[in-house]
């Protein structure tokens, strides 16, 4: 279980975070959604540990973040909107790079690496300079290092942008079988993605959590049970 406890967090002289809680339980896919600007970002980086909190704190099977940072990290992963791989590396270079990063040994490497090449359909690029890669490869490689520890909470910024319609539906439902076992959590402006993936919703307004249910719950908020219309409703646009 992943404990959100009061996160608050400023940067610029500007609150960002007001008071954030929830709880994260495995078996989950979950939809983080809110306009632009909202914290979206900043609560990600939050929960990843690359931003410290000014209040509260996050706890990952009752190991506080930043108390036990090294133990919580070595169980969760995040993949920013902008990817984070190497240029000058291949594919199998990058994901060797970040095995060691994550003190993987080769046993535990191979096995991972096998069974992400299949399920990313990376296996045709394996030997590829990233710089040479379409953006919806980078994105699939970015996550593929991500995921080579098996993360218990996988948090992920818009994990489609980039793909095609096949890659896309492909990548869903990778990431909705992954969730049933881990947690899985993803930002996102595409709703049709909160359709397709999402047991759950948390939708963010002006740094504050402002709504926390499913995504049915959700489409009943307006008469035409549209999940955008219903977005559009709570946000006040």
């Amino acid at each position: 279980m992943l404990v959100v406890k009061n996160i608050t967090k400023s940067l610029g002289g500007r609150t960002i975070l007001h008071h954030i809680n929830f709880c994260l339980r495995k078996g989950e896919v979950i939809a983080l959604l809110g306009p632009n600007g909202a914290g979206k970002t900043t609560l990600m980086r939050c929960l990843s540990g690359f931003y410290t909190p000014d209040e509260g704190e996050v706890v990952l099977n009752g190991k506080n973040l930043e108390k036990q940072r090294f133990d919580v990290l070595q169980r969760l992963a995040y993949v920013p909107e902008a990817g984070g791989i190497y240029p000058d590396m291949t594919v199998y270079e990058y994901l060797s790079f970040m095995a060691e990063l994550k003190h993987l040994d080769k046993q535990q490497f191979d096995e991972n690496l096998s069974y992400l090449l299949k399920a990313l359909d990376l296996r045709e690029v394996i030997n590829q300079r990233c710089e040479t890669l379409s953006k919806g490869y980078k994105r699939r490689t970015a996550l593929a290092g991500a995921m080579l520890s098996r993360p218990e909470v996988l948090i992920l910024d818009e994990p489609t942008e980039g793909l095609d319609p096949q890659q896309k539906q492909h990548l869903r439902a990778f990431l909705k079988k992954y969730g049933r076992e881990d947690i899985v959590l993803i930002s996102t402006h595409i709703m049709e993605e909160v359709d397709a993936m999402a047991d759950r919703v948390l939708l963010i307004k002006d740094g504050k959590l402002v709504c926390d249910t499913t995504p049915e719950d959700l489409k009943k908020i307006t008469p035409d049970k549209d999940i955008e219309s219903s977005f559009c409703t709570i946000v006040g646009r």
